[in-house]
Order: structure tokens, then sequence, then C-alpha cells
């Protein structure tokens, strides 16, 4: 088989070193022979296509890439935001870096397709006036902002955050190029645009989960304009200003004062294993979990401290089952619950318009077959 002998080795190991891997461990990665992929690193030998497509694939570059002369300029190749994510999580994994990457190029496609769509009525991000530095009064400016009713779930507070001009994407809970691991630590990230910002929430176990870390990563977008990359100890054990701050913020917007008011402290029951039951109704209600509304209560001064401790050290122990990696029978409404209602429709509307092909189209929406695409069409179409 015909080998690619003019490769940028130099390149290669490069994106080894950005992504803490070696190349013995790359070669062993992707089923190449270490001999082979020795001789390549020390100019001797070449790849097929198709071993520098997996090369190129596992870095998220182009083929291009690797064979481009000349060495890399880091400014073109990482963007600030992605630098500044690089900064704050130094440990995070290749598979992680490569995710904020191909986030950032679809962030890129959807501002792309608005551009070509530009009599479409498309809300452009206009970062709102807030009282920054007391993320409570924040809060309420921005759920006014927003729009939002008393009675909210995750999709209803991704819609309205979509709504005015963030796109809000969500990993797969199942293996693949848009997952979050299920073993990882990280909850989220938020890449700041000035004109169209992301938002990525990992895929959680329930819904209620993931509001927050919406309304968390909102927090640093509206507070701070700036991107940020989140653990669950950004969450639970924060030390930074901004982290507390977003914390406040998500907190006040999901649980306001007002709402908190109608809780009833007198029917708190007396061990904390039945918390989740009292306060069944409002997290229903409110679309978040009874944690959130805990440490409202507690930030409030209606609930002491220590039993918000025992109520987290209780739950922790609780063998709760991860959710399985989900049924593809509705392939083709997968884009809509990884990218939005919003950046899809902008694809499907691109395609009917002649904007993009229907090859271009599929490769935009997670890959999917023709097929699904077109029933993706009639889902939409209400058909």
């Amino acid at each position: 088989m015909e080998r690619i002998e003019g490769i940028n080795r130099d390149r290669i190991a490069w994106c080894c070193a950005d992504t803490g891997i070696t190349p013995d461990l790359l070669a062993s990665e992707l089923n190449i022979a270490p001999a082979t992929f020795e001789r390549v690193m020390s100019g001797q030998g070449g790849l097929t296509f198709n071993q520098l497509k997996s090369i190129a694939e596992y870095f998220g570059r182009g083929v291009l890439f690797f064979l481009e002369e000349g060495p890399i300029e880091v400014e073109r190749v990482h963007t600030p935001a992605f630098r500044t994510l690089a900064n704050q999580k130094p440990e995070m994994s290749a598979k992680m870096r490569t995710l904020i990457e191909r986030v950032e190029k679809q962030r890129d496609v959807y501002i792309s397709l608005r551009e070509d769509l530009e009599n479409t009525s498309l809300t452009r991000f206009v970062h709102p006036d807030l009282p920054v530095s007391d993320p409570k009064a924040s809060a309420e400016t921005a759920r006014k902002w927003l729009g939002l009713s008393d009675r909210n779930d995750f999709d209803t507070y991704r819609d309205a955050i979509e709504a005015k001009g963030i796109l809000v994407f969500r990993s797969n809970g199942y293996g693949g190029k848009w997952q979050i691991a299920k073993e990882s630590a990280i909850l989220g990230f938020s890449l700041y645009h000035p004109e169209c910002p992301v938002i990525v929430v990992k895929k959680q176990r329930r819904d209620a989960e993931q509001a927050f870390t919406l309304m968390h990563e909102l927090g640093h977008l509206l507070l701070h304009k700036s991107s940020s990359i989140d653990d669950e100890g950004d969450f639970h054990d924060a030390h930074s200003v901004h982290e507390r701050s977003a914390n406040a913020f998500a907190g006040c917007l999901l649980v306001p004062d007002r709402l908190l008011a109608t809780l009833d402290p007198s029917d708190r029951p007396e061990t904390v294993s039945q918390y989740g039951s009292w306060l069944d109704p409002q997290r229903k209600a409110w679309g978040v979990s009874a944690e959130v509304i805990l440490r409202r209560l507690v930030d409030v001064g209606r609930l002491p401290q220590e039993d918000y401790a025992a109520y987290r050290a209780w739950i922790s122990k609780l063998d709760i089952p991860q959710s399985g990696s989900g049924s593809r029978e509705y392939r083709h409404r997968e884009p809509k619950h990884i990218f939005g209602d919003r950046f899809v429709r902008t694809v499907l509307d691109s395609l009917s318009a002649g904007y993009i092909t229907l090859n271009r189209a599929t490769r935009y929406l997670d890959g999917l077959k023709v097929s699904d695409l077109h029933q993706l069409e009639r889902y939409y179409a209400g058909t």
C-alpha cells in the first residue's frame, strides 16, 4: 500500500506533547506498529493515508495539518478561550481538549450559517446590564432577562438561554465524539464569545443536576465575561472568588428568595434521608435538585450548615446507578439533544435555502445518515 512520506513529524510530536501523550502510546491507541511509527518519527518512513487520517482525527485536526511545512504557531492553533480552559485544568485529558476545540468549530459553523440567513430572526447575543458585584441582584435581573416563569425544567432553562443568542450543548450519554466521559469529574464548561457564547453541560443522571451546571456556566459568561471549565470541586468546594460568585448566581437564579419563602420550615423532617421527599413538589416545579434548595436555605439562615452537610454526606453514600447508554431508536433526534433546537433549526434552514449541501448538513448534525436527516426534517415539520 502506498505510503505518504512528506509528513511533518514535528507537528505530530507537538500534538503529542500538547495533549500529554507519548508517541508510543499514540501508536498503540491507533494500532500502528511501533516500528513503523518509530521510523516515521525519525524521518525514515511514511504512513498510509488511513493511518495519517487516524492521527488527524485523534488530535481533532485535518490531514493537511500534518503535511504542511514549518513549525506550529500556537496562537493560530489554539484560541484564547481554549488556552484559558487549558490553564485552568492543565491535567485535562486529550479527549476533553479535542472536545473543546470541536465545540469551537461547531460554534463557528453556526455563526457562518447565521450570517447566510441574515434575514431571519436569529437572536444575536447582547450582554445584559447586570450589577456584577452582587450575584443575588444579578440573578434576579438575569431571571427577568430570560423571561422565566415559576415552573421550569432543564429544557425550559435551555430554551430561554438559547433565545438570548447563547448556544447550549449537552454531551452524549453514550460513547462518542460529543461525550464527556462518565468517569470525568468535569461537569461543564463555557466559551465566552462577544457574538455567540457557548455553554456545554455534561449529561448527568438527572436533568435537575444539569440545570445547576447550566446556570453556573451562565454565571461565568454574564458576571465575568470569561471562559471557564468546572468540575465537582468547583461546585462544592469552591475556593476562587469567581467560582463562589457563579455558584451564588446559579442558586439565586434557580431558587430566588420569592420562591424559597413559600417553603414552610415547620414541615422539615427530622432525618436528612427524608429531605428529598419533603422537597419533592418544589424540585419538580423548579427543575432543581434537593441539594440546591437546601443550599439556598442555608444561605438565608433557615437551615443549619451541619444539616446540609449531613444531607450531602448521606446522599454521597447512596448507590445511585448510572443511566444507561440510551436507545438509538430515535437517532434522528440526537442532534437536537446535543446541539439544541436553535442550532439544528439553523442547519435545516440553511439546507432548505440551498446555502449548504445535504452532505454538509449531515456532517454538522453529528454525522447523521441521510435517511435520519430526512426523518429529522419531518419531525420538525410535524409530520
